[in-house]
């Protein structure tokens, strides 16, 4: 073990890795916030913080998602290193689930709308990328299993139980696809920066 190693550089190269049992500790205490919060904070809860972590779990801990990014898009030239990872899932993920679950709570349960399609549009991402390359990829599983189930129930059930209406959903939608759309334009142009550089230094 490196006794110099920050706390920083330790969670950007371990962060996924203790996603997996911070998980289960979660889940293991979810029963009691359920009780307290009711049945849609429990779900922004669920989808954005241990069932997510699962799912950066079998994305990150080996680093498969970045391997699969620099093979796919990169073409064999790394686009998204570890630092910028951890950044994006930290941003993206869990301040944003904290920040939807606040307002799910103190605010309206229609926020919950909002965890329902950042977990859909993740999986349905996950498994339409698996059907064209006809192959899996990281973050497949989970997203079969946990997101498209939860994610779906969550919006079924805003609508149903809190009246959730078309503009609920379309902010909630528009959120979650400006999201990953962002993240998206971030590693298109990281791309066209390293291939800029290397003709660069080709030339």
């Amino acid at each position: 073990m490196n006794d110099h190693l920050t706390f920083y550089e330790w969670a950007i190269g371990n962060w996924a890795r203790a996603s997996l049992p911070v998980a289960i500790l979660l889940l293991l205490l979810s029963p009691f916030l359920y009780t307290g919060v009711g049945i849609e904070a429990f779900l922004v809860f669920l989808l954005l913080l241990p069932v997510y972590m699962i799912h950066q779990y079998e994305e990150h801990a080996r680093g498969q998602f970045n391997r699969f990014v620099t093979q796919r898009i990169g073409r064999g030239t790394e686009v998204l290193g570890e630092t910028e990872i951890f950044w994006i899932n930290i941003l993206a993920v869990w301040l944003l689930g904290l920040v939807v679950l606040y307002l799910t709570v103190y605010v309206s349960k229609v926020f919950a709308l909002v965890a329902g399609y950042l977990t859909v549009v993740n999986g349905l991402l996950h498994v339409i990328i698996g059907v064209i390359l006809r192959r899996h990829n990281p973050g497949f599983w989970s997203s079969l299993v946990l997101f498209l189930p939860i994610g779906f129930y969550t919006l079924w059930l805003c609508t149903s139980l809190d009246g959730a209406g078309p503009a609920g959903h379309g902010l909630a939608a528009l959120v979650a696809i400006a999201v990953h759309a962002a993240i998206m334009v971030n590693v298109r142009l990281r791309v066209s920066r390293v291939r800029q550089c290397s003709s660069d230094r080709s030339g």
